[in-house]
């Protein structure tokens, strides 16, 4: 079966054509960076309106570069949540629309579910169960995964997510939105060891974050220092290094306390090279293995999408004229209400 994928939760619209049996078919992709550049963070109208002018577009390539024609799609998946309600409302719009007109399935996907499941369309992929550390602009996560659908929340952060973290310091060193793998970058040319910033909750005893208080030390460096292009590297690499601390550490408490081996790193931070390498080292360390999805896939998309679709598709019988009461969205949607 052939699943057309549609995510359009908050600044990138991303189509993908998964099938059952032979993979992913294609995927595109479109970034609204620059538009919301000039405002240093998403501008939710804008997001919204530029998903109604790439969606359609951005299916015609997917469909021509599957070398497939629309009639051959067998169900629709489109991101009903969490997310920026208008920018949801337009995947909900056209994937209930395409379900209706073609007469097949629309599967409401929950948004972190795709990340979750992202690192199971790579080879090697993980098996059940895992836990997963979601990290992106929005969630801060450790997840134990049982399978498809089954998810235990073991902690969160109680403030800013970890992505969310990256960009706000990225803008007090003055780069540009979204500024975590440009702060990535910066901390690249940095001197470690020339600050020491906190690491906030490392010894709280449970699997929450907290980014809030490292953004302020940050804040507090820079009103002390005259910030050069060291400085500014330095400080980047301090705060890098303080937050890959507190991710690897208590995603390896977490598989330990789990009696788990297999840990999934998923999200936008997840394509930070450094936190790949701690939590490849760490995880080696004690015999067990850590899975990342493709760097493609780490920001939002749809293959995951279509994926997480295709999955559900798989997992029970959707009846055509029941589906058609998923047109809907949640701007705020717990995964383990799934």
């Amino acid at each position: 079966m052939i699943v057309l994928g549609i995510e359009t939760s908050c600044d990138e619209t991303g189509i993908a054509l998964y099938h059952t049996k032979y993979g992913l078919l294609s995927h595109t992709l479109y970034s609204q960076t620059e538009i919301h550049n000039e405002y240093g963070g998403v501008v939710p109208e804008l997001a919204s309106r530029d998903h109604i002018r790439r969606v359609i577009p951005l299916i015609k390539q997917a469909l021509k570069e599957a070398n497939i024609c629309l009639k051959e799609v067998n169900a629709i998946a489109y991101t009903q949540g969490p997310g920026l309600a208008g920018a949801l409302l337009v995947g909900a719009c056209i994937g209930s629309a395409l379900s209706f007109a073609l007469e097949i399935p629309v599967l409401n996907i929950h948004h972190l579910e795709g990340h979750l499941l992202s690192p199971l369309l790579s080879t090697p992929s993980p098996t059940f169960p895992f836990v997963a550390l979601l990290v992106s602009g929005g969630h801060t996560q450790l997840i134990k995964v049982n399978g498809i659908g089954e998810y235990v929340l073991l902690g969160e952060t109680v403030d800013d997510a970890a992505g969310e973290a990256f960009d706000k310091t990225a803008k007090l060193l003055g780069l540009d939105y979204p500024g975590g793998r440009a702060l990535a970058e910066l901390a690249e040319q940095g001197q470690s060891g020339r600050f020491k910033l906190p690491r906030p909750m490392r010894y709280s005893g449970d699997f929450n974050f907290s980014f809030s208080g490292l953004k302020t030390a940050v804040s507090t460096l820079i009103k002390n220092h005259h910030i050069t292009q060291q400085t500014g590297a330095d400080i980047a690499l301090a705060f890098q290094e303080a937050v890959i601390d507190i991710l690897a550490e208590k995603s390896l408490s977490a598989l330990m306390q789990n009696g788990l081996s297999q840990l999934v790193v998923a999200g936008g931070v997840g394509a930070n090279i450094q936190l790949r390498k701690r939590l490849v080292r760490d995880t080696t360390s004690i015999g067990a293995t850590v899975f990342f999805p493709e760097f493609e896939f780490c920001t939002d998309n749809g293959a995951m999408i279509a994926f997480a679709g295709a999955m559900r598709l798989q997992q029970q019988e959707i009846n055509y004229q029941h589906s058609m009461s998923c047109f809907t969205v949640r701007a705020r949607w717990d995964l383990e209400m799934l």
